[in-house]
């Protein structure tokens, strides 16, 4: 093979390779930046492999600085590329203390979990102000005003409630994060991790319900893949 034929052969490789990798594996690129360059997973959100080479990759992330990730020992031919990969992402994900399965969607609630949905923003609603349980208000005009002492027990527990409402709902969404989100690769702050941070604040433990199922449909999927 000539030279002009054989680094024609190698720039196809890297294309193919680099193609690849931002397509399918980007979860992979992040987690590269988060533990071998350091990088906050907010920081490597939107990574990008912009060249790569036998014995190194060339990242960047927003679209701004560029970072090195060394591949050592360097690979002996392209085709080395997705082991030697799946070994980089193997030993990020061991370093990060990350699971192996990456959530990339979010899934909306459906059935009864819709329903506590709606039963969780209704109270909420409710309890966000005393004002709601006095006459002139739409609640008490329209509901509680058949019912004054329900109403006024309800004037009296409001602060209370609403309270237990802010802190649970807030240290789920914690929890969350922390148990759920950084453990599968969601990028903190991103869309998904909005969608999902929203989603406990608002309803509480169904979404963690939701989550773990995708976690479930991904551990399948995996392997069904391998056989």
């Amino acid at each position: 093979m000539s030279q002009p034929e054989k680094a024609s052969q190698d720039e196809a490789a890297k294309d193919r390779i680099i193609k690849h990798m931002n397509k399918d594996h980007q979860d992979s690129l992040v987690r590269y930046l988060e533990h071998f360059c350091h990088l906050s997973s907010f920081s490597a959100r939107n990574a990008k492999l912009e060249a790569v080479a036998l014995d190194s990759l060339i990242i960047s992330c927003n679209g701004t600085k560029k970072y090195t990730v060394p591949i050592q020992p360097p690979m002996n031919a392209w085709s080395d590329a997705r082991s030697r990969f799946a070994a980089l992402d193997a030993e990020a994900v061991a370093g990060l203390g990350r699971s192996d399965i990456t959530v990339k969607k979010y899934k909306t609630p459906r059935g009864w979990m819709a329903a506590w949905l709606v039963y969780v923003t209704v109270c909420t609603y409710s309890f966000s102000t005393r004002a709601n349980f006095l006459p002139g208000s739409m609640l008490y005009d329209s509901v509680l005003g058949r019912v004054d002492g329900f109403a006024r027990f309800c004037y009296t527990v409001q602060p209370l409630v609403l309270s237990t409402i802010v802190v649970c709902h807030s240290a789920e969404a914690i929890y969350m994060d922390q148990s759920r989100l950084q453990k599968h690769s969601v990028p903190r702050f991103g869309s998904l991790w909005w969608k999902w941070m929203a989603s406990t604040l608002t309803e509480g433990f169904p979404s963690f319900r939701r989550f773990d199922s995708i976690v479930e449909e991904e551990k399948e999927r995996k392997a069904n893949a391998k056989h």
